[in-house]
């Protein structure tokens, strides 16, 4: 006998649960498929517990350096790293609970298992009630990514750690090796430094973060070897084993030596692989390197099957798999003739990203470098944090806001930040291009005093040669 519903969605991560809710919300009948955590990879082994970690260093780096703000620590300053790793899981679980509710609140049934697609509108799940067979006039696959591995040295979860590893410690790593320099990467690059690690971050690319701009890269690097770390770009890990007692690394630099390299343990954070495997897809959607291919609303090429975030094209992030969930919840809901909701594609441009590594960063829209290849005349602010009073007032006085305008329209086409709190900063420049705004209104916007958005201000007016503190 088959259970039949409106909408399924097959996984229950920020893109999943997001969409089941907005599906609840507009009438429909909604059940979702989970396979091990309600909240998905984020919520669980992500986004939320790697900032609770993050936020410990940052405390005991404010605690280490308690001199710069006039005052005195009595007694030793040191980490415990089980109370550290146990407060990250307890606000885990708290989140996890808090999910549970939701789906209960918007009576949405969760069926825990292993889905698996039978047709554009049905599959079974494999679970805690044996086999059940599902079936709904629209499906939303929301199956997430993982950590993608090295080819030669697979994570054992000793020594090669993924985040998932790396998020709950045992031991405290000596010599640290991370490889690779996106988001992931980093962050756990800068907890760990933070924590008292002895770290070495390795990316193949030219320069760390690669997808921001070029120059918060530069500024990124330098402040990271400032704070201690071995940062080698242009290089390469050829070879990687583990023993008892340790990693051994065979890096390539960027001059092209190899050298072998001793570390307790290394961080692989190359990437990620969809979880697109052996549900069920192969015949119901086009694929490019396992990641599922949608149209602007989330539709696949099989009527009444959807795709949302991490299993389809990127980038990769929390928000942008929770707004494709609105989107698809929406049009599904149009299509079932509901005449209320219109929704809107997602525009890819409007997508912010932030690194919560210390400094942070945070960017949205084009590089300068990116405006410059799509051929338009720029006007380019840049306003750096020694020129804004809170921020020495913080003691954050390292960073800058730059900002990336079309000489001709005005339009703001990009916007990147490094330094304090620029991951809360960066929405404002998000909503200006979401509301096409040009510089003439952000000029005659009026923000706070003190304030570190008053940068933001700053930046765009230096892009037109008017900027007030520097």
């Amino acid at each position: 006998m088959s259970t039949s519903y409106e909408v399924i969605v097959l996984g229950s991560g920020p893109g999943g649960y997001v969409a089941a809710i907005r599906c609840a919300q507009l009438g429909l009948k909604t059940a979702i498929v989970e396979r091990e955590n309600l909240g998905g990879i984020c919520l669980n082994w992500g986004c939320i517990p790697t900032k609770a970690l993050l936020r410990s260093g940052e405390v005991l780096h404010y605690m280490q350096n308690a001199k710069d703000y006039g005052l005195k620590v009595a007694g030793e300053i040191e980490a415990d790293l089980e109370a550290v790793v146990k407060r990250s899981r307890g606000i885990a679980k708290q989140l996890n609970q808090g999910v549970t509710h939701l789906m209960k609140k918007n009576k949405i049934t969760v069926h825990m298992g292993e889905g698996t697609l039978t047709g554009p509108t049905s599959l079974t799940v494999k679970g805690e009630k044996g086999e059940e067979k599902l079936s709904a006039k629209h499906v939303i696959v929301a199956t997430g990514a993982r950590a993608r591995d090295l080819p030669f040295a697979p994570a054992d979860g000793e020594r090669i750690w993924t985040y998932r590893k790396a998020m709950t410690p045992t031991e405290m790593p000596e010599k640290l090796l991370v490889i690779g320099s996106g988001a992931i990467g980093i962050e756990f690059a800068s907890f760990y430094n933070d924590m008292g690690a002895d770290v070495t971050v390795v990316e193949m690319l030219d320069r760390v973060v690669p997808v921001e701009d070029h120059e918060v890269s530069a500024f990124l690097e330098k402040s990271l070897t400032k704070q201690g770390m071995t940062i080698m770009t242009g290089a390469g890990v050829e070879d990687l084993k583990a023993a008892r007692s340790g990693v051994k690394a065979k890096i390539k630099d960027k001059s092209g030596k190899v050298a072998e390299h001793d570390f307790t343990h290394a961080i692989v954070a190359i990437g990620i692989q969809p979880n697109t495997e052996n549900i069920g897809l192969e015949k119901l959607a086009d694929m490019d390197r396992g990641f599922i291919q949608i149209d602007p609303y989330g539709r696949t090429k099989s009527k009444g099957l959807w795709a949302i975030g991490d299993c389809t094209p990127g980038p990769w992030l929390a928000h942008k798999a929770s707004h494709e969930g609105v989107t698809a919840a929406e049009a599904i809901a149009q299509e079932l003739g509901n005449k209320d909701v219109h929704p809107h594609a997602l525009d890819r441009n409007n997508i912010p990203g932030c690194t919560y590594c210390h400094p942070q960063v945070a960017s949205v829209g084009m590089t300068e470098a990116a405006a410059k290849e799509a051929g338009y005349d720029l006007k380019v602010g840049n306003f750096p944090f020694i020129g804004n009073g809170k921020a020495i007032a913080l003691g954050e006085a390292e960073g800058f806001i730059k900002t990336v305008f079309d000489a001709k329209t005005g339009e703001l086409l990009g916007a990147h930040m490094v330094g304090a709190e620029v991951t809360e900063l960066i929405q404002g420049y998000t909503v200006g291009k979401q509301l096409e705004t040009t510089e003439a209104e952000l000029m005659q916007t009026v923000f706070p005093h003190p304030t570190l958005s008053e940068m933001m201000h700053e930046s765009v007016l230096g892009a037109y040669g008017q900027a007030l503190h520097i």
